[in-house]
């Protein structure tokens, strides 16, 4: 799959129902047919939507895990904990199941944010929140994890 793009803000229904924007939906659409699985992120108060074979090779990664030490068992536990299968409908909603609505915090505005190759799913307060966090700077964090990054012959990165 190609890389997801865009970040995208709307509302959940009564239902916990969003619909997802039409820009999105698109992007998504080779992977309608065959569904995606939600679940909890590690590291943030918000939710990971996998297109399916985006899953299936996360899977293959974490099968290749040897189970008889311990903290494998404890990582493959909490990692697929609340995992859910899940459908965009016809009229291209997607249902957030309860236990994962509670544990994102999401209530009415949510934004939907590309991250490569999966969707993260934010209560809009939060997201907020975490982009302001005063705590990391930006460009610094940049120069750690991009800096030494130079494997093109463009000379961007």
């Amino acid at each position: 799959m190609n890389s997801i793009v865009g970040t995208y803000e709307c509302k959940v229904d009564a239902k916990g129902r969003l619909f997802l924007p039409a820009p999105l939906k698109k992007q998504l659409s080779a992977s309608l047919q065959d569904g995606f699985v939600l679940k909890r992120s590690v590291f943030q108060p918000c939710l990971e939507l996998y297109p399916m074979d985006e899953w299936n090779v996360m899977m293959h990664k974490i099968n290749k895990l040897n189970r008889f030490v311990k903290k494998n068992n404890d990582f493959i536990r909490r990692f697929t904990a609340g995992v859910k299968v899940v459908e965009i409908d016809n009229l291209g909603r997607l249902l957030i199941p309860k236990d994962l609505t509670v544990f994102g915090s999401i209530s009415k505005d949510v934004v939907l944010s590309s991250a490569v190759n999966i969707v993260e799913i934010w209560d809009k307060d939060l997201y907020e929140k975490s982009l302001d966090n005063s705590e990391i700077d930006f460009a610094d964090l940049a120069e750690d994890v991009m800096g030494n990054v130079n494997d093109d012959d463009n000379g961007i990165s």
